[in-house]
């Protein structure tokens, strides 16, 4: 998914997005867990990249445990990927599909920032 660009009105008004956190409460360059309807979804706030934040789930479903938001952010090949702190397995951080084995793939969500603040579409 990606980082978009919404009119201010369009986005308080849409009850897809859902305000998630101010900016000065993300980590630069580390993970951090958002709850959001009962989903854990791991953040990762990249400052110095185009895009500047990622939303993908926070369940790895190869070592079947809730921990991608304490993964290593790193580079696959030229591809901006977190890698599971568990069994070490990459997953890119724009389509959450996993590098090495592609039958398994994280959910990502669109983002957008408003005021510093970080509104993330809750609908696919």
């Amino acid at each position: 998914m990606s980082q978009l660009t919404i009119e201010p009105e369009l986005l308080k008004s849409d009850r897809r997005w859902v305000k998630i956190c101010h900016k000065d409460e993300l980590v630069p360059n580390l993970g951090v867990t958002a709850i959001i309807n009962q989903q854990q979804i791991a953040l990762y706030y990249l400052p110095n990249h185009e895009q500047t934040v990622y939303a993908i789930d926070n369940w790895d479903p190869i070592a079947k445990a809730y921990v991608m938001s304490r993964g290593i952010i790193g580079d696959q090949d030229g591809v901006l990927c977190i890698a599971s702190p568990l069994l070490k397995q990459h997953f890119a951080l724009a389509t959450g599909q996993c590098i090495e084995n592609p039958m398994f793939a994280l959910r990502v969500w669109d983002t957008c920032w408003h005021n510093d603040e970080l509104w993330i579409n809750i609908e696919h």
